[in-house]
């Protein structure tokens, strides 16, 4: 699951998908490496499908996790979940709070990430 060996001179810029950089977020062991992967990048758009089941439970503590370490590096992050309701009531209210967020939003599709990572 590494960062491809050339990965930063091919990746300089711009706004990719976690996905296009070949990783996934098992568990918060990965945090760090999305973001030494991610870190010459305009911003980076994580999907649903991109990490474990455990970073969309709340109580687990991996989702703050991510945002934080994002956040504290002044890294644009934009989580793709459809339905945020899907996985709960407090989930739907994160997302929520998130509309008006400068460096972290949840998005309904990519399409949507990526227009809004172009403006911020």
């Amino acid at each position: 699951m590494g960062v491809p060996e050339n990965h930063h001179e091919q990746q300089i810029g711009g706004v990719r998908t976690l996905s296009e950089l070949g990783l996934r977020l098992p568990d918060a062991g990965a945090i760090r490496e999305v973001l030494g992967a991610a870190y010459s990048l305009d911003g980076l758009i994580v999907q649903e499908a991109d990490l474990d089941p455990a970073f969309l439970n709340l109580r687990s503590g991996l989702l703050g996790e991510l945002f934080q370490t994002f956040s504290n590096h002044r890294l644009p992050l934009a989580l793709v979940v459809p339905e945020p309701a899907r996985h709960g009531e407090r989930f739907a209210e994160l997302a929520r709070e998130h509309a008006g967020h400068a460096l972290i939003r949840l998005l309904p599709t990519v399409e949507a990430a990526r227009e809004w990572l172009a403006r911020a």
